[in-house]
């Protein structure tokens, strides 16, 4: 059907072997089964030292919503195998129908701050569910937090100026404009020019004017008059579409016209050329005029190493407006979270850890029933601690590098820590309300300037400490020599 919406068919947002997985386990009976998974990346974005976790409530949101209406039913059941039989049985769809996801998720705050290798979300409950809510959860985190990230960076490369997110016709796709602007509001940006995520988001819209507008009259001065007009209590004048500087002293002129009628013009926006340059000149014709108030807007291909080299250069730039680099996380297109089965129990059972072994170390999982201890000292973050929840370490405790288990490190008894997932989700009902997008918002700024300063650089960050915790680390060794073949 064309122009279908994932909002109206949320149990199809899922990979088609996630669907024949699900009917393995109904007609194998391993849907009695009860599994853990966990949700991890392996590398930070963008050459980055750190990730802003984004992403969960709208996540949650479409867990909770998952159904497999009429419409989608029929689309299943007309499915078919290589040899022409229908791909899903008849009864496994009847069942399909009332399904709802009844497991557990526990997860790290949105705008947290997040490293390679632990776990942030961690899935609990019938293989089915758990199965399921895989690819939608994987889709929806993975484009926020790398969006998240990006955003951050920016706003760290602005240096406190108000960045605004520009990119909704740059983004990918409707749905990816709205994601992005979420995401980049998380991640520090103070407003969005996409009115819809305004609407839905509670995010500050902003915005100035196109060059079509001032193409549209006889000359530029006009198009700043009739624009000051219709918005004498919102203009910034576009000035660079024909040449910049003679349209700075065309918006002056408005400014001066607008300011006798009782108003005062915002500033102006240079949206090409060299901003450093024709900033500080604009800046200074600004202040000549009267209007030391105004501010400079900055776009064009924005990303944080251009602000940062601006900055350097001493630009002029009050506000910078960032679009495509941004929405689309320019430089790394996903993020490359994976989620990963670590532990499964009939009925009441023991837990038994499942691990995933691979030529590439980097790829081989943790077993068990994951949790994750953040710990701080004198309000900085010191470590990030993996660990089996069954058996949660106590006392003085250390955390082993998997990637080099000569690394360690050491937290004594007295060392201060947090519970990073925390109880989002039981029996498929949502746990209380996620906190305000604003909230969220501040967490990720709160959060990113705990960092050391050369955990947060650009150029080489120093990698901040996440390892497993002894015993889980020694347990997981011993699984891999078994899964190898290998005597100890």
């Amino acid at each position: 059907m064309e122009g279908l919406s994932w909002c109206s068919s949320p149990g199809l947002l899922t990979d088609l072997y996630q669907l024949t997985m699900a009917q393995g386990y109904w007609s194998s009976g391993a849907s009695r089964l009860e599994a853990s998974f966990y949700m991890s990346f392996r590398e930070n974005p963008f050459g980055g030292g750190y990730s802003v976790f984004a992403g969960l409530e709208p996540a949650l949101t479409h867990i909770q919503a998952l159904r497999f209406g009429p419409e989608d039913l029929a689309f299943l059941a007309g499915q078919h195998a290589v040899d022409g039989t229908p791909l899903f049985a008849e009864e496994f769809l009847k069942w399909l129908a009332g399904f709802r996801f009844s497991g557990d998720v526990d997860a790290v705050a949105e705008g947290s701050v997040v490293f390679p290798g632990e776990p942030v979300v961690r899935v609990t409950g019938p293989m089915i569910d758990c199965q399921l809510v895989e690819t939608a959860l994987l889709n929806v985190v993975n484009f926020q937090t790398l969006v998240a990230t990006k955003a951050s960076r920016v706003c760290r490369a602005a240096q406190g100026d108000p960045v605004v997110e520009f990119g909704l016709r740059r983004a990918q796709g409707p749905d990816g404009g709205l994601s992005a602007s979420r995401a980049a509001y998380i991640g520090g940006c103070s407003a969005t020019s996409n009115t819809l995520a305004a609407r839905a988001f509670g995010i500050p819209a902003a915005g100035t004017h196109a060059h079509s507008w001032v193409m549209a009259f006889r000359s530029e001065q006009e198009a700043f008059d009739e624009y000051a007009k219709a918005l004498p209590n919102n203009c910034t004048f576009l000035v660079d579409t024909y040449d910049t500087l003679r349209g700075v002293e065309r918006a002056i002129s408005t400014g001066l016209r607008l300011r006798e009628s009782g108003h005062e013009m915002l500033g102006i926006r240079i949206d090409s050329g060299d901003l450093a340059w024709l900033s500080i000149r604009a800046r200074k014709m600004l202040d000549d005029a009267g209007f030391p108030d105004a501010h400079i807007v900055a776009s064009n291909e924005l990303d944080e190493h251009l602000i940062g080299s601006l900055k350097e250069q001493g630009a002029a730039i009050d506000v910078w407006g960032v679009g495509t680099k941004l929405v689309t996380a320019h430089d790394q297109p996903a993020l490359g979270g994976v989620y990963k089965l670590s532990a499964i129990r009939e009925s009441d059972a023991a837990w038994e850890p499942k691990l995933k072994v691979s030529e590439q170390t980097a790829k081989i999982t943790v077993p068990g029933r994951l949790g994750v201890r953040r710990f701080e000292d004198s309000g900085k973050l010191v470590g990030d601690m993996v660990y089996e929840i069954d058996s949660p370490p106590s006392g003085d405790t250390v955390m082993v590098d998997p990637a080099d288990p000569t690394r360690r490190k050491s937290f004594d008894v007295l060392t201060s820590f947090r519970e990073l997932l925390e109880p989002v989700m039981r029996s498929g009902k949502l746990q209380g309300r996620q906190p305000e997008l604003a909230a969220v918002r501040r967490r990720a700024t709160e959060e990113v300037s705990t960092l050391d300063a050369t955990q947060t650089r650009f150029l080489n960050p120093h990698s901040y400490p996440v390892g497993l915790e002894r015993s889980l680390h020694d347990s997981r060794m011993a699984l891999i020599l078994k899964e190898r073949g290998v005597e100890e």
